[in-house]
């Protein structure tokens, strides 16, 4: 920046010669001395404009790459404050509005770190060295020149910011249109078998028009300023045309002089104009700013410890111990309460209960998507606290319920947690998941893109893939949420029949609706009221009828009638 200043300096002192080398040439064709020195004063205002006009390319070269290298860190710095945002920050977030701060108004704080400090230290020095030489001609008629400055100062503060406000407004009107067509292309599916195209079309319509006339209010302003600054510093042209030209025919000022006074006046027009410019991108870059702060500053929840108890290549060996756990996502409304429980390492324990029972929610907290709000949690006696989330997130395999997938090949999809894609190993792991031999029917087979959120799979087949995903990190614990629901029975208990030999010294954690998933787990906790109501294993549970028992035969019946319904 420094470098780009300099530039702008030598530019702009450069600018400012080749007015006093006319003058010089006017004067001397007046007093008849200019037969032998023409071709010296058009040589010389050809070099001084040839060393502006290098000058003036690197200045820009410099101060607009300067800015995009800016831009470059900025937009780095934003991901990576994203990536370590605690996830219910983006429950309360619409991915559109992110995304318009990523991209429009990471743009408008571009424009004031290159375009706008650029033309402010090019206005600054065309002032200070055009005045400079305007004052060494005449400061009296410098001074008649300079009369309406009060009034573009005023214009400038009183209209900047008003612009600040507005372009705020327009941009976060344009964070909503951003939702509203994300949600839309991202749930087109639900809006296409509702039959709800024209009222989407409609309320886009009316997001879109309401993003006009917000900009409409900005250009009034805009319109206003630019026009207004302009008008001024043509009064001031006027002013001098009348005041100097008198000075002229009284002989104070030279015809020369007045031609360099008039030059260097021109040269005042278009920082003026700028100026205007400058304040409209300033105040726009400025409103942009507050929006990424309002991101950047937010603290994220889940925190690393700043001294880990365990090192960064410990392997987990995978006792959880619950002791006096409560959580819920409104401090006032608990959904987990006051839970006791232990999974030894390698044991194979399932959570049961109906729906909203918390049993998701209890699975978040082990890879430390939410911290307890009261007791403590425990992987292998140490509190997961104290574990790095690197350490903790790296030796866990997480199965969601919503199977979600990546726009990009079954092979990259399957091997997002492993270090390195091998593909003895992707292969492994679709295997173990039954879903290689699909795989292998597709036309590029481990190499066929999937589409966005694997769009062109079923919602068996996403299912699988995640389970594989899941699978090809080998964790030390791995946790299946429901995850065989759009399974068929068959394939299912293929799958469990092949995990009963991979978990083998693993500690598994399943959650599911299906009592065939959990029925042969080392241990079942069932979940009633945020707390376990009944523990055992199933047939000791299905034998002491409890609501372990009531939520089998409801399950029971539910088949019955889907069979003969």
């Amino acid at each position: 920046m420094i470098l780009g200043m300099m530039c702008v300096m030598i530019s702009t002192g450069m600018a400012t010669v080749a007015p006093g080398i006319l003058k010089d040439a006017i004067d001397g064709l007046r007093t008849r001395q200019m037969h032998h020195s023409i071709l010296f004063y058009a040589l010389a205002i050809l070099g001084v404009t040839l060393v502006t006009a290098t000058f003036l390319f690197l200045m820009r070269f410099i101060m607009i790459g300067v800015s995009r290298e800016i831009e470059y860190d900025l937009r780095n710095d934003l991901y990576q404050h994203m990536q370590l945002l605690s996830s219910s920050y983006y429950n309360k977030m619409y991915t559109g509005d992110l995304m318009s701060r990523a991209n429009n108004d990471l743009a408008a704080v571009r424009m004031v770190l290159g375009p706008a400090i650029m033309y402010s230290v090019n206005t600054f020095f065309t002032f200070t060295f055009a005045l400079l030489r305007m004052g060494m001609i005449n400061w009296k008629l410098m001074l008649i020149s300079l009369a309406p400055l009060p009034a573009v100062t005023w214009l400038v503060t009183r209209y900047g910011a008003v612009i600040h406000d507005r372009f705020k407004d327009v941009q976060e009107q344009f964070s909503r249109i951003s939702t509203t067509v994300q949600e839309n292309l991202s749930g087109i599916k639900v809006v296409k078998a509702f039959g709800r195209e024209q009222q989407e079309i409609q309320e886009f319509e009316k997001e879109n028009y309401a993003y006009m006339q917000q900009n409409r209010k900005l250009i009034r302003v805009w319109g206003i300023l630019y026009p207004m600054v302009e008008m001024m510093a043509g009064f001031g042209i006027l002013l001098v045309l009348w005041w100097g030209g008198r000075l002229v025919i009284q002989g104070t000022l030279t015809l020369g002089e007045y031609v360099a006074f008039n030059t260097y006046l021109a040269m005042l027009i278009w920082p003026a104009i700028a100026l205007g410019w400058v304040v409209n991108i300033t105040q726009r870059g400025a409103a942009s700013m507050t929006r990424l702060k309002e991101v950047l500053d937010q603290v994220p929840e889940i925190q690393n410890p700043e001294k880990p108890a365990v090192a960064s290549d410990y392997q987990i060996k995978g006792k959880i111990e619950f002791r006096n756990v409560s959580f819920g996502y409104d401090p006032q409304k608990p959904i987990l309460k006051d839970l006791n429980f232990t999974i030894a390492a390698g044991q194979t324990v399932a959570f049961v209960g109906a729906t909203g029972e918390g049993k998701t929610t209890l699975l978040h907290l082990l890879p430390r998507m939410h911290d307890p709000l009261s007791g403590e949690i425990f992987l292998d006696e140490v509190p997961l606290r104290e574990f790095s989330l690197e350490v903790l997130r790296k030796q866990i395999g997480y199965v969601p319920q919503d199977a979600f997938l990546f726009s990009d090949t079954i092979e990259e999809n399957i091997a997002f947690g492993m270090e390195e894609t091998v593909a003895e190993n992707v292969s492994h792991a679709a295997g173990v998941a039954f879903f290689e031999e699909e795989i292998l029917s597709f036309p590029q087979q481990y190499k066929t893109v999937i589409g966005e959120r694997g769009i062109t799979l079923s919602g068996g087949q996403k299912q699988r893939a995640t389970i594989a995903r899941a699978l090809g990190k080998d964790p030390a614990i791995l946790i299946l949420d429901d995850s065989f629901s759009n399974v068929d029975t068959h394939t299912e208990e293929r799958i469990l029949q092949s995990l009963r030999e991979y978990r083998k010294g693993r500690t598994c954690i399943l959650v599911s609706h299906r009592f065939s998933t959990i029925q042969d787990a080392d241990w079942i906790y069932v979940l009633e009221d945020g707390t376990v109501a009944e523990s055992g294993k199933h047939q000791a549970l299905l034998n002491s009828k409890g609501l372990y028992y009531d939520l089998y035969l409801k399950q029971l019946i539910e088949e019955e009638l889907h069979i003969h319904g």
